[in-house]
């Protein structure tokens, strides 16, 4: 899982900076501030690929993709892109945990098929 989720992540990297790049243009918000929210926002998505296997982490994922969704408030796309990340991130925890199963599944087989003289 915390591969598919971390891709998911860096992703989100791009695009809130992206992101940041098209906000600078509003006449409402400085720089300071577009930059300030952006830069948050950068910042957690890539502490949480470390955070992923740690209680939480997850958790702190989904509130990720709400505040992606949120954004759309300033920078319209952001809704759709927002919804498109937040299908991505749901797809690498559903998937990824599947993955995780099987590969516990496979390690206890080839532990259990192993001779026991070595």
């Amino acid at each position: 899982m915390r591969t598919l989720c971390a891709s998911t992540l860096i992703g989100e990297f791009f695009v809130i900076g992206f992101a940041g790049l098209v906000a600078m243009k509003s006449d409402d918000l400085s720089n300071t501030t577009v930059w300030t929210v952006c830069g948050i926002g950068m910042l957690l998505s890539v502490l949480l690929c470390g955070m992923l296997t740690r209680p939480g982490g997850t958790a702190l994922g989904w509130a990720l993709q709400a505040a992606l969704v949120a954004s759309g408030f300033v920078v319209p796309m952001m809704f759709i892109l927002g919804l498109v990340f937040g299908g991505l991130w749901w797809a690498s925890v559903h998937y990824g945990r599947k993955i995780d199963e099987a590969k516990a599944r496979w390690a206890a087989q080839a532990a259990t098929d192993a001779p026991a003289g070595g």
